[in-house]
């Protein structure tokens, strides 16, 4: 069977295609494509040749540029593409279910990595090393960070630029599937993050083709996508084969779209619900569940909301909230988006602890109130009682909020009491959420994790370095405190160092999220959750915190925090301490702390 290569080019009059075999170094043959309707070219290649390298010159303009659709970017993403038969994969994970055992991802143990700095050799390969460490630890769902082509070989990989392909330093797109099926071999789900709100300023080469964006909404990123004018049809259709692709082919179990309120779409039936209607039924066909995962600001669970009831389907959402709320009460920042979650004097959230009551049992700070970081009304109300609250993602870390400060410190570097930061991964592992790690959290990893960068434009780069500094004036840090994207030793100090997992204070904090994840089996099975069920109480004078969780299916537990020291904490139907980072004592209904630390204990009847 010959390979054939289409390709939607609207755009130009005449496409031509220079193509060899696979691998072949020689001159490239050209031939002409042959117009098929609406845009579309096609060629096939000769019966005899198998795996291509091609590009498409447009009206016999010069240089050959890469396929939209890209299956593979061996040569960085301004070279040719190469097409990969993907069912030649060696898969073994015929008997797979899906995460937790068939009912998907929804209050699993998520673990954000980053495949270019979770190891030296930055590659899936490489990767699969640590496959085990995230087994013991308790984690469900392995949730990697963008892996489509972007320009070079050191980035976070939000300036990908070929969205069917997979980056080539990590190994590609069989190195990928290895490592889907290492982890399925493991009962380890793994969701992909997927940017489909723009493209790289590097090696986007889309608006030469057709109409893959409008000028009619604005993004951060310049001219949005085109979801809603002429031409929008295909691209839409771009989108959804990219997302079936990495269901179907890759064999993903979730995916994690990044900011979705980037993604402008006034047509009648938005994007997004339109993509959570054709995910339900590709999940139908293969048999197994497939969960998309929003992250989105908007702090309304409409994102969340079945499509059949308006809403736009989505499976679970990013909850910034929740980090925010910890980050303040164990760290006391206050500047830029932390403001609000420091507490508003004369309201019922006036200090930090009642924030964090509020995050912990309505889901948001901002939920329809006053945001003054925005300087708008921001939000909707979460109904406690009906949300099934895994359908909300929780954390204390994740590559923005470690990687978005000056020096990418970790929560680690800035509590001066590791106590603070076992606290708040009791407060978020045990919650009704859903909760996430990210990589190296669990043994309090030393290395920070910064913003890299390998571009090789000079507009781009000078672009890039101005506005990392500007944006970290604005929270207060010195612009001179900012490490250079550039730098290859940027990247280098954000590599995790696996050497230090076992030693002393490391030693402690990985057994205490691994007795967390444990805890969260144990205290909560498999189902839906409701934030009716949780209660807080707190003193902000003595800086304890308590909070209740009653799980319908479930044991009744309550985690006790104090975070400035000892205090005596009134719990009437306090049981038996089920985990302390350090001592506890319980008499009388009342659980003593003797210094700044946590414990989880069963619940009596009160």
């Amino acid at each position: 069977m010959s390979t054939v290569v289409e390709v939607w080019a609207p755009f130009p009059d005449r496409v031509d295609i220079d193509w060899a075999p696979a691998g072949d170094t020689g001159t490239p043959r050209r031939a002409e494509m042959t117009a098929v309707g609406d845009g579309w070219w096609r060629w096939e290649a000769p019966r005899e040749v198998g795996a291509v390298d091609y590009a498409f010159v447009l009206d016999g303009e010069e240089p050959a540029l890469p396929d939209p659709r890209s299956a593979w970017l061996p040569d960085t993403v301004h070279g040719p593409s190469r097409t990969v038969d993907t069912s030649a994969f060696a898969w073994t994970d015929d008997g797979w279910r899906g995460p937790q055992d068939g009912a998907g991802s929804l209050g699993g143990v998520f673990y954000e990595l980053h495949v270019g700095t979770f190891t030296p050799e930055g590659t899936f390969d490489a990767a699969l090393e640590h496959l085990d460490h995230l087994v013991d630890l308790g984690v469900d769902v392995v949730e990697v960070m963008p892996v489509a082509a972007y320009p070079t070989d050191r980035g976070w990989g939000y300036d990908g630029v070929g969205l069917y392909a997979v980056q080539h330093s990590s190994g590609g797109p069989e190195a990928f599937a290895r490592f889907v099926d290492a982890c399925h071999a493991r009962g380890l789900g793994v969701c992909l993050d997927v940017v489909h709100n723009h493209l790289g300023a590097s090696g986007n080469y889309l608006a030469r083709f057709g109409p893959y964006f409008t000028e009619a909404h604005e993004t951060p990123w310049g001219p949005a996508v085109n979801l809603d004018h002429d031409g929008s049809d295909v691209v839409r259709e771009f989108l959804l084969e990219n997302v079936r692709r990495w269901f179907r082919e890759f064999h993903v179990d979730a995916l994690r779209l990044d900011a979705v309120h980037e993604l402008k779409d006034d047509s009648p039936r938005h994007y997004l619900a339109e993509l959570a209607d054709e995910t339900a039924a590709l999940a139908g066909r293969l048999g197994r569940p497939l969960d998309l995962v929003a992250e989105s600001d908007l702090n309304d669970t409409v994102m969340v909301t079945p499509t059949a009831d308006g809403g736009r389907g989505m499976t679970a959402q990013w909850d910034d909230d929740v980090h925010h709320a910890l980050h303040v009460a164990l760290t006391g920042e206050t500047q830029g988006y932390y403001a609000d979650f420091a507490g508003t004097p004369g309201t019922d959230e006036p200090d930090a602890l009642s924030v964090l009551a509020k995050v912990l049992t309505r889901g948001f700070l901002h939920d329809g109130t006053h945001s003054s970081f925005r300087d708008a009304t921001w939000g909707a109300p979460v109904d406690r009682e009906a949300l099934d609250a895994r359908r909300l993602l929780g954390y204390l870390q994740t590559h923005d909020q470690v990687g978005n400060r000056a020096t990418g410190e970790r929560i680690s570097a800035l509590v001066d009491d590791p106590a603070l930061q076992a606290a708040g991964a009791a407060l978020y592992l045990l919650a009704p959420t859903t909760p996430m790690l990210f990589m190296g959290e669990e043994w309090a990893a030393s290395t920070p994790w910064q913003f890299f960068t390998s571009f090789t434009d000079d507009w781009l780069v000078d672009a890039v370095r101005e506005g990392r500094r500007a944006e970290f004036g604005s929270h207060g840090w010195a612009a001179e405190d900012v490490p250079d994207p550039q730098d290859p030793a940027t990247r280098d100090r954000s590599v995790l160092d696996w050497s230090e997992v076992d030693r002393d204070a490391h030693a402690d904090m990985l057994a205490w999220y691994t007795a967390l994840t444990g805890l969260r089996r144990r205290l909560r099975p498999v189902g839906p959750t409701r934030l009716a069920d949780v209660e807080v109480t707190h003193d902000a004078d003595a800086q304890w915190v308590l909070v209740r969780h009653t799980p319908r299916d479930g044991t009744p537990f309550a985690v006790v925090v104090t975070l400035a020291g000892g205090a005596a904490v009134p719990v009437p139907d306090a049981g038996e301490v089920l985990l302390g980072w350090s001592d506890v004592d319980v008499a009388d209904g009342v659980v003593r702390h003797r210094d700044t630390t946590v414990s989880v204990l069963s619940l009596g009847h009160r």
